[in-house]
């Protein structure tokens, strides 16, 4: 059997990462001299890295992240209250396997939403499910899937992910709804999945943005047991990053 009908067999039955290495190997005539297993462990190693890159894909594809940001663009000057330890920790990921919460504040232009995309990214790359959305849009989404009868299946979308990003969180004032559909994303999370909430809003003024009482303690109580802290500070990464006048 000749080359061309061993790339034809692996086309059908879907081994496209070994039609590659085959095309390859067919290309490089010292692969002809290698043992018999360590040509066939090449081009399992071939398919195994073409299906992880393809599954990599499709989930950067469906987290939508705003910023394709990595973990190793993340800045730490010292100045920007990032502790090395701790992020190393978070970085392993397993806060987001043992479906814990992280929650970045910081003012405007202190680099939360690349940071988060940074976590996002990197999950997705440690295999990981993730959507990000900013907050204001999700709880509309849910606004118009209450009225048309299709919120059941946008509850289905969103508890798939493994990670959930909620992107400037107190940014804009919550309608009554939104307060209800915040405490139903929040809740239905809890124990089972992760959320990254990014805002300018501090901590303690949470509870006065929420503005009701009892929907106000049930978020918070579910976030605040289970969840990491980052207090971004400094200067405007904008500023720091854009071009001189």
């Amino acid at each position: 059997m000749n080359t061309t009908h061993i790339i034809d067999k692996l086309r059908d039955l879907g081994l496209n990462g070994m039609v590659e290495a085959v095309e390859h190997h067919a290309a490089t005539p010292a692969f002809a001299d290698l043992p018999f297993h360590d040509r066939l462990m090449h081009l399992l190693q071939a398919e195994a890295a073409y299906r992880d890159d393809r599954r990599l894909k499709r989930i950067l594809k469906a987290a939508r992240l705003k910023i394709p940001a990595a973990a190793e663009d993340i800045d730490y000057r010292s100045a920007r209250n990032l502790d090395r330890a701790q992020m190393a920790e978070l970085l392993t990921c397993t806060w987001v396997r043992q479906a814990e919460n992280l929650i970045l504040t910081g003012a405007t232009g202190t680099g939360k939403t690349h940071l988060a995309c940074a976590f996002g990214g990197h999950a997705a790359r440690v295999g990981l499910t993730v959507r990000y959305y900013r907050t204001h849009q999700l709880l509309e989404d849910m606004a118009i899937a209450h009225q048309d009868g299709s919120m059941n299946r946008l509850r289905t979308a969103i508890a798939r992910f493994d990670l959930l990003i909620l992107d400037d969180f107190g940014l804009t004032p919550l309608t009554e709804s939104g307060k209800h559909h915040l405490l139903d994303i929040v809740d239905a999370r809890t124990r089972s999945a992760s959320i990254l909430l990014a805002g300018q809003l501090p901590f303690k003024d949470w509870h006065g943005y929420i503005d009701n009482p009892m929907v106000a303690d049930a978020v918070l109580d579910r976030m605040v047991n289970t969840s990491h802290r980052i207090q971004l500070s400094g200067e405007s990464m904008r500023r720091l990053t854009s071009p001189a006048a």
